[in-house]
């Protein structure tokens, strides 16, 4: 059945059939990404803008807005302009390259998130040794390591989904979704499926792993400091990392490891949701609220000198 059946384009069902739906869930989308998308690029330019924002904890923070902002630019877009003409079909090759950018940019998301729990790690159990350890060429290679095997893992399932054939076309997704590409094949997806747990566990547990480690540390460490300003500080700067890394694994690890889900779920579309559009859209916000720094470089950005200056009096 395999042999005869040559599916050259998918059907994205979306988020509802409903019309009255639709149209509430494009506005949505539509003004979610534009926030998110423009918190992280005003977020990327203040970074870049600011000399005293050229620091490790801002270089991975301007690299996970990078990262955000094109993460939802892979599969939102050709969600809005679906409903914008009316046609819901994607062709099969552009269906494997949105899953391609899908995967290789939330796997980098995954993996940077862990880099960045290490920087703050060293910043607070190791202050004395932090300038000589996290010099240039470490925060490079913490940054080139995620997009390098999250390249590769994205590729490795690509590859694979290229040598299955399809029975069905109709994707009950608002874009091209690994588990659910593989369940309309009509081939042998058992290696499919045994390298999402694998490779999933690799760029999702692991780092996840890694995180609950660091911030085990941060919290030995905090509870040892003597003065209740110290503590505070040492909270302040890890709390917006974590609020981020909570909001981002729990929805993963939330759909993509549930054995027991057969179909897409109304649970699992909104866990997607969550992490293809809410979690980017809020880490600019919820990294610059109790961040002074950032705030004035942002306010410098938009306003001009005297508005940064007027802000750093306050």
């Amino acid at each position: 059945m395999g042999n005869q059946t040559q599916v050259l384009e998918f059907i994205l069902l979306g988020l509802s059939s409903a019309p009255q739906h639709q149209q509430v869930f494009f506005s949505l989308s539509f003004t979610l990404y534009l926030i998110g998308g423009l918190g992280n690029l005003l977020t990327l330019l203040a970074i870049i803008s600011d000399s005293r924002l050229h620091s490790p904890m801002y270089f991975f923070l301007s690299n996970l807005s990078l990262l955000d902002l094109c993460f939802t630019s892979s599969t939102i877009p050709k969600m809005l302009a679906n409903h914008l003409c009316g046609c819901t079909t994607i062709s099969f090759p552009a269906c494997l390259a949105q899953m391609y950018f899908f995967i290789a940019l939330g796997a980098a998301d995954s993996i940077l998130l862990s880099a960045m729990a290490y920087d703050r790690y060293l910043a607070i159990c190791c202050p004395l040794h932090y300038v000589t350890v996290m010099d240039a060429l470490r925060c490079i290679l913490l940054v080139a390591v995620p997009w390098i095997s999250a390249n590769l893992v994205s590729l490795i399932h690509t590859i694979l989904m290229t040598r299955l054939s399809f029975c069905f076309n109709r994707i009950p997704h608002f874009f091209c979704d690994l588990n659910a590409l593989i369940k309309l094949s009509c081939s042998d997806t058992h290696v499919n499926e045994m390298l999402v747990l694998v490779l999933g566990g690799s760029v999702v547990l692991i780092p996840f792993m890694c995180i609950m480690v660091s911030y085990t540390l941060i919290a030995v460490a905090v509870w040892r400091v003597p003065s209740a300003q110290g503590k505070r500080k040492a909270v302040s700067t890890c709390g917006s990392h974590l609020c981020v890394v909570i909001l981002f694994y729990g929805t993963i690890i939330g759909v993509y490891f549930n054995p027991t889900a057969t179909h897409a779920t109304w649970r699992d579309m909104a866990a997607t949701v969550m992490y293809t559009l809410v979690t980017p859209m809020m880490n600019p916000f919820i990294y610059s609220l109790r961040n002074r720094d950032l705030k004035g470089a942002l306010r410098k950005l938009l306003g001009g000198n005297h508005l940064a200056k007027s802000t750093n009096s306050l």
